[in-house]
């Protein structure tokens, strides 16, 4: 019994997932006329996106407006019931609604439409029928029908509610697109996250800088080298010149080789043994290519430089980890 079960849960999944890609694939000849004219309004907009849907459609509507509104096309959600009740104060005539029905005739819907018409603010529509009154008021209708619900009694909205988000992103995409949004534009919006962190964090935030940098000067013996690398605790220590340009760097990597040579640590100069010509990263770049560099290279920390190449501070991976970069 527990077999047969458990077969039956999976022929269920399975059957659900290929109805829903399906329907996801029937998406591709709607992108068409209707699709450009509404991402044409929506670039036109000077105000923002007003999301609107009731029920399921309500609650893809709102990650709808909260991906427009990360990806660059300010954005927000009303609830159509709110809406009737005071929340149409936060529509103005400069925004665009876009408003999701499945039938294209939900009540709560159509009772704010002749609002938005007064106010002057531009419809879209996304609806699962074309010939219903959303859809024919609408500036633009994106079609989001689909044959069959996964769900079996053909009730539970789910081929079209997966529909309609896939519909979503794909417009969100595209007006990413067309905006020229960056990388670095998206972190701006989300400053709090990894992603965030990655994206806007400078080598410059996080790296040692000032008495903390592991410094000596190209003369000093390796016996004082060793001992500013054990102060600093960055594994490593910066090699300058009297001008405090940077002339090489020297790591446990290059004390256990040097080691093996069996050198005088008290009689051999530093620049004798150091790592000439080493990488850098400049102190503008972001901290993810610091990660980036040392991760190809193999390699725990870096020295810092400015635009002028002298030396400003330093940075490890330890010094990536804990700022949440990794």
């Amino acid at each position: 019994m527990k077999s047969e079960t458990s077969q039956t849960f999976r022929e269920s999944a399975l059957r659900a997932i290929a109805i829903e890609r399906d329907a996801i694939d029937a998406l591709s000849e709607r992108i068409d006329d209707s699709f450009v004219k509404a991402c044409e309004v929506i670039m036109a907009c000077k105000g923002r996106v007003v999301v609107t849907g009731m029920g399921k459609s309500g609650h893809i509507g709102n990650k709808i407006a909260a991906t427009l509104a990360s990806t660059g096309t300010p954005a927000f959600f009303v609830h159509p019931g709110e809406a009737s009740h005071g929340d149409l104060g936060m529509i103005t005539g400069q925004d665009v609604v876009l408003a999701i029905s499945n039938s294209g005739n939900t009540s709560e819907v159509l009772t704010i439409l002749p609002l938005f018409k007064r106010m002057g603010a531009p419809l879209i529509s996304m609806t699962g029928n074309a010939n219903s009154v959303l859809a024919r008021e609408a500036a633009a209708n994106l079609d989001i029908s689909v044959a069959v619900e996964a769900c079996p009694l053909g009730l539970a909205p789910t081929s079209s509610t997966t529909a309609t988000l896939v519909m979503g992103d794909a417009l969100a995409v595209a007006l990413l697109e067309a905006r020229g949004f960056s990388a670095e534009d998206f972190a701006m919006s989300h400053p709090g996250g990894t992603l965030g962190r990655r994206l806007l964090l400078r080598v410059s935030d996080i790296m040692h800088a000032g008495d903390q940098i592991p410094r000596v000067q190209e003369n000093v013996p390796l016996s004082r080298a060793l001992l500013e690398i054990s102060r600093k605790g960055l594994g490593m220590t910066t090699v300058v010149n009297a001008s405090g340009e940077l002339c090489g760097i020297f790591t446990d990597g290059d004390l256990r080789r040097t080691l093996d040579r069996s050198i005088d640590i008290h009689s051999t100069a530093i620049s004798d043994v150091m790592t000439r010509n080493g990488r850098t990263i400049h102190e503008d770049q972001l901290a993810a290519e610091a990660l980036n560099m040392m991760e190809e290279l193999k390699i725990n920390a870096l020295p810092v430089i400015d635009r002028n190449g002298l030396l400003t501070g330093a940075i490890n991976m330890h010094d990536l980890l804990r700022a949440g970069v990794i």
